[in-house]
């Protein structure tokens, strides 16, 4: 099933960041994962109580999960557990949430696949805050992607 919502002639910049490039927002310094068909990175915006969320991405252009391949569920999963346990060890937060969103309904705004690994505390309130989101500052998330990777290792 194909539901794409990419304008015409929208260039991807996730594509560029899974095959070693960056972004305006994404660094190098952000990239805290790369695989064979999973690259994950910390975040260009954050929300005020969940600093540092990470999302993990495939390498090749999928735009949603309606597009998502079966297989590479095994792939995606296991990047994300490691980066969620990278992510305990690092922040010392109290748990990890994971969400996915599909189509502007569902309020996804990069159209390629991505799943969001967000550090929580208790209290944090983060789905009652989506409007709070804003950008980090490249110091903020190289800081935070040099954590992460040290406990990716």
């Amino acid at each position: 099933m194909a539901a794409s919502h990419a304008p015409e002639g929208w260039r991807c910049i996730f594509c560029d960041i899974a095959q070693g490039g960056e972004s305006e927002r994404t660094k190098r310094s952000a990239v805290i994962l790369t695989g064979e068909s999973m690259t994950a990175f910390v975040a260009s915006h954050w929300w005020p109580a969940n600093p540092g969320h990470v999302l993990v991405i495939p390498n090749t252009h999928i735009e949603n999960i309606y597009d998502f391949p079966p297989a590479l569920g095994v792939d995606l999963m296991a990047a994300t557990q490691r980066v969620a346990i990278a992510m305990k060890e690092a922040y010392g937060c109290d748990g990890v949430s994971t969400r996915q969103h599909n189509e502007p309904a569902g309020d996804q705004d990069v159209w390629h696949f991505h799943q969001h690994v967000f550090p929580r505390w208790s209290g944090d309130r983060l789905y009652e805050r989506h409007a709070e989101r804003e950008p980090a500052s490249p110091h903020q998330i190289a800081r935070r992607g040099s954590s992460l990777r040290e406990h990716l290792t």
